[in-house]
């Protein structure tokens, strides 16, 4: 569970119960520091924005692409950051569809020879000779 919803159980048994924080805290097994705590870290809006645009240009390209134009652009980020981001916007990249390959039933069946010297084959033999050297004869 996430800091940010532990915060909101605090605060709910805190309003339900009327307890103060140090009771809820000890009831839901969190501590008192995850409560008070304030990240630092700013906000990954304008990032968030600059992946999205970027993935919407280049459909193709990967979290470890993104990274490099982006770091390209001057931006000093993290490619785990990246890979976080890029998950959570869920940019997956999608699978490629194989390609439809023709099924024996819609080939044209092979024509039984009719005569002699109407059906006419080609073979390549590789060998190697005693001192090493390689050769290929067509049969």
């Amino acid at each position: 569970m996430r800091p940010a919803r532990k915060r909101k159980l605090v605060d709910t048994v805190k309003a339900d119960w009327k307890v103060s924080i140090r009771r809820a805290c000890s009831v839901l097994k969190i501590d008192r520091s995850l409560y008070v705590y304030k990240s630092r870290r700013g906000e990954q809006a304008e990032l968030k924005l600059k992946i999205k645009d970027i993935c919407q240009t280049r459909v193709r390209y990967g979290y470890r692409r993104v990274h490099i134009l982006i770091k390209r652009e001057g931006w000093a980020v993290n490619p785990k950051r990246i890979y976080r981001l890029y998950k959570e916007m869920d940019l997956q990249l999608r699978n490629k569809v194989p390609k439809r390959r023709v099924k024996a039933k819609l080939r044209a069946d092979r024509t039984e020879p009719t005569h002699s010297n109407h059906v006419w084959a080609m073979d390549f033999v590789h060998d190697q000779l005693a001192t090493g050297r390689k050769i290929r004869v067509q049969t």
